[in-house]
This record gives C-alpha cells, structure tokens and sequence, in this order.
C-alpha cells in the first residue's frame, strides 16, 4: 500500500504525462492541444476509469495545484498583452464583452427554468451567470496557439473577456450577497459595483504612475542599478510573481475573483518598466514553465474535476446537452453578431464567436464555491461544470477553419502586388505600372 505522498505524485504523475502526449497528438490532427488534455481529464477522472484507478475525486493537493495553474496562465496572459494594446481596442472591445455577458444572461434563466423545472429562481440566476462567462485564461491559451495573441485581433478579444468577467463577477457577488441574506439586492449591487470600480481605477492609477517613471531618467538609472546590484538568480521572476499574488490578493480582498488580479499584475508589467532585455528573459522563463507544466495540468484537473454520472437518466441528460446547445449558440451569435456589426471580416467574426463560447474556470470557481456553500447539489454542479468543459473543448474546433481563412485571407492581402510610386526623369512623367514602357528621353547633347 503507498503511503499518500507516493499516491499523489502516481496520479500526478498520470495526468501530466498524458496531458502531454494525448496533447500532442491533437495537434497532428490538427486540434488544439487543450481539447486532447480536456479529454484526457475525463477518461481519468470519475467519468470514466477514475474508481479503478484511484482518482475519483479531486484532492486537496490537486486543487491547489489548479488554482496555482490558474494564476500562471493569467499572469502569462497578461505578459501577452501590453496596455497600449487594450487601450488601442477601445469600444470596440467594451462593447463586445458586454454584449457577451448580458445577452446570454437576460435570456439563460428563462431557458434554464424551462429545461429544469425543478432549479429555484435563484439557482436559475447562478447557471445563467455560469454560461455567460468567457474564460479569460483559456481565451489567452487559445490565443497563443492560434498565434494571435500578440495581434489586434487577440488584443480585443482578450479586452472583451475581461470586460465580460467583470460584469460575471459582479453579478455573481451581488447574487451571492442575496441569496445569503445580505439585505437588500439594490445596496448589494452598488456595493459590488462600487467595488469594481475601485480596483479599475487603482490599476489606472498604478498604470499612469508607472508611465510617468519609465519617462523620467532617474527612473531608469534606477532600474539598471538595481538590476546590477541584486545578487539573487532569476529576480525579475521572482518579482513578477510576488507582485502578481499581491495583486491577486488584493482583487481576493475586494470580493473579485484573483485571476483578475494576475492578469493586470501581467499586464502592467511592460518592456518599458523592466528594460526590453529583461522582459524577454522573464517571459522566455516563465512561458516554458507555464506551457510546459501549468498548461496541461490545468486543462487536464478542468476535465478530471467533472462527474458526468451525476447526470443520471435520459430527462437530465437531454436537459443538459440542450443547455450546452443554447451556451455555446447564443456566445457565437452574439460575438460573431457584434464583430460583424463592427466591420470584421467574416472569417474574423466567425473566430471569435467561436472563440468566445469557452467558459473555463472562472465558471468553475464559482461553481465550486457554490457547491461548498451547499447553494448547489452535486447535480447542479455537475451541469454548471460540465457545460463549461464542453464549451472549452468545442471553441478551438469551431474557429480552427475560419482562423485558417483568416491568416490566409492576411497572408494574401501582405503579399498582393503593390504598383511602383510614379517617378520623374528630368521633366517626363514615368507613370506607374510595368506594362508602361519608358518613353525615350530627347537627347541632351552630351
């Protein structure tokens, strides 16, 4: 009998290894490597042959080790993508992740209510907020193996998840207030508002001050000091993550989810503040660790943590595949709706409102806390969780195509023929084209 030390680090060992290879081999077949490790989840997880192999439930040890992955990705998310960036997408971006959060919301707890009669009103809310997530982590991975995270494209996309998790958070804490007796729902809800609010503005204000050092020299003479001067190896790593827990921390305190704080701890952390030479070094370390470990474990501990036996008879069953339906349909019409509205391409709607659909971990977290609150039955978080992992892994299949069209569609528009400038020879015009012959000059007398 192994002692539980040797348990875990078998199953850790498990799921990793297979994440890694069941992940690569997607990518051969053209997939993403997320889907693979999704799948990898589920077949080892209770699903399918968790009880015979000791892996039925999700441990502590293992729970922790998903919120730690959660944090690197968005940290690595926010490395991606510079604030110029985010600032550049503008409306465009605020209106997407609006339009994404409300329209599935207004319309999900009447859909919920008619295929589970027997979910209260309240209940009903917290699904319908479950489904209107984009996942911001697994939008960014997605991104990164799209190649696109670093685009404009991935810049508003990335911009709208975040604009829609603020909106999920924020109705989730103001349900979560309601229904635990926190008096009356209008001062929860400019209470939770007012919270948002606060961290945006701190996180404007840590973004300005930071702009107003890099422009001054003593700022940078202070930075290369320090740089020379600091005898630890790998400091600028260590330092990302210290300030990307703080900052996680602080969105803790206030009532949001942490990953918002690590994203912005990754966003604000910019080639201009660290020096370009360092910011390269950070993010080459801290991508391999990321993408080489965290990566596939998190997707892997997203399917192992879902029990599709809890679904039970044909009547929940069907009830469940017809929500995953509606979350993934009204995600894609509504972001493929709102692209085309802003004159993207088709092939560019088409990506994101795919893109968009995945719900991931944020869903999660809050299905998690609501199954420890005993708000939710096992039941009940199976459906949440398990309509987000189905979402996950259906986004990167549906916008595989349509960003193959894209990038040829870019490649093509990069590489057309583009006519010479006109040019002057003494005082003839050479107009431009190659079919145009050069007239003959008159001759100058030389």
């Amino acid at each position: 009998m192994f002692d539980p030390t040797t348990l875990f680090i078998i199953g850790l060992f498990l799921l990793v290894a297979c994440g890694v290879v069941v992940g690569e081999v997607f990518t051969h077949f053209g997939q993403a490597a997320l889907v693979g490790q999704l799948l990898v989840g589920i077949v080892l997880g209770p699903t399918l042959l968790g009880p015979a192999l000791g892996l039925a439930t999700v441990t502590p040890e293992f729970a922790g080790l998903q919120t730690l992955a959660t944090f690197f990705i968005l940290l690595m998310a926010g490395l991606g993508v510079s604030p110029e960036q985010l600032r550049a997408t503008g409306v465009p971006s605020v209106l997407l992740g609006v339009a994404m959060f409300f329209v599935p919301f207004l319309t999900a707890a009447g859909v919920v209510h008619v295929l589970f009669p027997s979910f209260t009103g309240e209940i009903d809310l917290f699904v319908a907020v479950s489904v209107s997530i984009t996942a911001l982590p697994v939008l960014g991975v997605m991104l990164r193996e799209f190649d696109l995270l670093e685009t404009q494209f991935g810049s508003t996309l990335l911009s709208a998840a975040v604009v829609n998790e603020l909106c999920a958070v924020t109705a989730f804490a103001v349900l979560l207030r309601v229904s635990s007796g926190g008096g009356n729902p209008w001062s929860a809800a400019a209470l939770s508002v007012g919270t948002v609010l606060l961290f945006l503005g701190t996180v404007l204000a840590a973004y300005l001050l930071l702009r107003l050092l890099t422009s001054r020299p003593i700022w940078k003479r202070w930075v290369q000091g320090f740089r020379t001067s600091w005898n630890s190896r790998e400091s600028g790593l260590a330092l990302l993550i210290v300030v990307g827990l703080g900052a996680a921390l602080y969105s803790s305190y206030l009532g949001l989810t942490f990953i918002i704080g690590a994203f912005y701890a990754g966003l604000l952390i910019t080639p201009e503040v660290t020096g370009v030479k360092t910011h390269r070094a950070i993010s080459f370390v801290f991508d391999a660790v990321t993408w080489g470990f965290f990566i596939p474990l998190f997707f892997v501990l997203a399917g192992y943590g879902t029990n599709f036996r809890d679904l039970g008879g044909v009547v929940i069953l069907a009830a469940f595949v017809g929500l995953v339906v509606y979350a993934v349909a009204v995600k894609f019409l509504v972001g493929a709706g709102v692209a085309l509205s802003l004159r993207w391409s088709p092939d560019e709607a088409f990506s994101a409102g795919f893109l968009v659909t995945s719900q991931g971990t944020v869903g999660l977290a809050m299905a998690v806390i609501l199954l420890q609150s005993g708000v939710f039955t096992t039941q009940m978080f199976t459906i949440a969780a398990g309509a987000g992992l189905i979402t996950t892994i259906v986004a990167p299949i549906g916008a595989r195509p349509f960003v193959r069209a894209m990038k040829a569609a870019r490649h093509r528009a990069r590489h057309a023929y583009q006519p010479p400038p006109p040019e002057w020879v003494g005082t003839v015009y050479l107009p431009p084209g190659p079919e145009r012959e050069r007239p003959e000059l008159p001759p100058t007398g030389r």
